[in-house]
């Protein structure tokens, strides 16, 4: 081919590229230039979980949801993943407590290595979840987005500073705020509603659902209970390194009777526990990034009774969807004297932290960034379109 031929194919490519980009509607990249995106979650954690794994629940909505969308997407897991999408893994087996640290942090350095090095030459945009996997952008020329799933930490942001040429999306306004030295897209979680049941009609028991750790306020939950005189329900995984906190702090209080453990709880289970609580109590003691299963038993039309930390007030509005507390005895007050509407309760996740609305965000961020790249290479480009 001559150099005007080059030149001509590639002012068309270019032409095309831009066109087909800028199309406008939900499936503007769907509908455009055939466009793949993976997602790269951890190799511990089957997506979506079975139990435990907030990070792999977002990952398998957000897949799920780009797929509907008509955007091809791969989801680089493990083995016994199940999530709608095409997938793809080096280990078959799901690993949850990890065995070690130290084989923890081999395996998914391994696991980050093979997925990103393959995504880089199969698809358009990699979408990672974890710190460790923003290192592996210095060696290809894809175009990354890092959703940021953890708190604050000072060692972390600075590891960011050095990749400014990562998108990065945080999950809540407060998370954006702790990084104000990094260009953060800030992009609410969002759960697929469809797969929680409404209930109505409510027992007399309050619920707890998440890690059984300090900084979750279990024993805070419990004294909640106490203080009201209304039963608790805890269900939650009770991770090794967290074994004395249950054994000196939790377990002592359980009788199977007030103040009851249930154990991890799958979909089905959260959808029991949930729906029939009169609330959920989340007494967090820490800055929480986000906390997916506010969305959960809103979902059910239960509401929230929350200590302010972190995303809580982006998530629960007062009077509508629960009640923020400034105190356990706020809580406990809160707890007995308001009364909720279900279907006002589900209603308020139903308009503000649907998949759909995720998914929208997701797609402009990802449109954002493909049509920046214009500037790709004339023989890259000419490849693409004849495609």
């Amino acid at each position: 081919m001559t150099a005007c031929a080059i030149l001509a194919t590639f002012c068309l490519a270019t032409s095309l590229y831009r066109r087909d980009l800028l199309s406008s509607g939900i499936d503007k990249i769907s509908r455009g230039l055939h466009i793949r995106i993976a997602l790269i979650a951890s190799p511990f954690i089957s997506v979506p979980p079975i139990r435990y794994g907030g990070t792999e629940l977002f990952i398998s909505n957000l897949a799920e949801g780009l797929s509907k969308a008509g955007i091809e997407t791969v989801v680089y897991c493990n083995g016994e993943s199940t999530v709608n999408t095409e997938r793809r893994a080096c280990y078959l087996r799901a690993e949850w407590p990890l065995s070690t640290e130290s084989s923890g942090m081999l395996k998914e350095l391994d696991h980050l290595s093979w997925s990103i090095e393959e995504a880089a030459s199969t698809c358009d945009l990699i979408h990672v979840n974890s710190p460790s996997a923003i290192t592996y952008s210095r060696h290809v020329s894809t175009p990354f987005v890092c959703t940021l799933h953890h708190q604050h930490e000072p060692a972390l942001t600075r590891m960011y500073e050095r990749y400014p040429g990562i998108n990065y999306a945080a999950i809540s306004e407060h998370q954006a705020a702790a990084h104000r030295t990094l260009a953060v897209t800030t992009i609410h979680h969002g759960i697929d509603t469809t797969k929680y049941r409404l209930q109505a009609k409510k027992e007399d028991y309050l619920c707890f659902l998440g890690r059984i750790a300090p900084i979750k306020g279990v024993h805070t939950a419990i004294d909640v209970a106490k203080r009201v005189g209304i039963p608790l329900k805890i269900a939650g995984e009770i991770q090794p390194i967290f074994r004395e906190y249950f054994d000196t702090m939790i377990k002592p209080h359980i009788d199977g009777r007030f103040i009851e453990y249930v154990g991890e709880a799958d979909l089905e289970m959260k959808n029991q526990l949930l729906g029939g609580s009169r609330g959920l109590l989340f007494p967090i003691q820490w800055s929480e990034p986000f906390g997916l299963v506010m969305l959960e038993a809103m979902a059910c039309g239960t509401p929230v009774f929350a200590l302010p930390g972190g995303a809580v007030p982006e998530i629960v509005r007062s009077g509508i969807s629960g009640n923020i507390s400034a105190s356990p005895e706020e809580m406990a007050d809160a707890v007995v004297n308001t009364t909720y509407v279900p279907e006002l309760v589900r209603d308020w996740v139903e308009q503000r932290f649907s998949v759909d609305t995720m998914l929208q965000r997701y797609i402009v961020l990802y449109e954002e960034i493909l049509t920046n790249r214009l500037d790709i290479d004339p023989i890259t480009l000419v490849n693409k379109v004849a495609a």
